[in-house]
């Protein structure tokens, strides 16, 4: 089971916990991205460079993620369509989208666009601080424990 990174907007600071965990853990890390990225020589991490245009990155990552696998984003449209998929989603703050929640994830995203285009909120979410960066460490530790990894022969 691999754990995909939409990594244009992951931060340096949960990249670094994701490489490690892959390490670790021996479990395939694949970093999609419009930008080359620099990834620590392992076995375990990957990264695929795509073209660039409008969600080419998110149509990379539909397409190749399988049920069950993990993918860190923080765009909703993404997040609901990995979940159609069967697979698992955490964003950048930590927290766990499911089927539960996802819609209301859409719902609100697209309120907010609207109030933004139409100049009635301006600038986005607070930068991470430590505690997101714990949340996130937390929500990925407790996913691969319950989906712990075996390597194929």
């Amino acid at each position: 089971m691999t754990i995909w990174v939409d990594a244009d907007a992951c931060p340096r600071m949960l990249k670094d916990i994701l490489y490690k965990a892959a390490g670790r853990l021996q479990r395939p890390l694949i970093l999609v991205a419009h930008q080359g990225l620099q990834v620590p020589p392992s076995a375990w991490i990957r990264r695929v460079q795509v073209e660039q245009g409008f969600d080419a990155a998110d149509r990379y990552i539909v397409e190749h993620v399988g049920a069950k696998e993990l993918v860190i984003t923080n765009d909703i449209p993404l997040a609901a369509q990995i979940i159609d998929k069967g697979a698992a989603v955490i964003n950048t703050r930590g927290e766990v989208l499911d089927r539960e929640n996802i819609r209301e994830r859409l719902r609100v995203r697209n309120l907010m666009e609207e109030l933004r285009n139409s100049g009635q909120i301006t600038g986005g979410p607070p930068p991470l601080d430590n505690a997101d960066k714990a949340r996130f460490a937390n929500a990925l530790d407790r996913w691969l424990a319950r989906n712990p990894y075996e390597a194929p022969d």
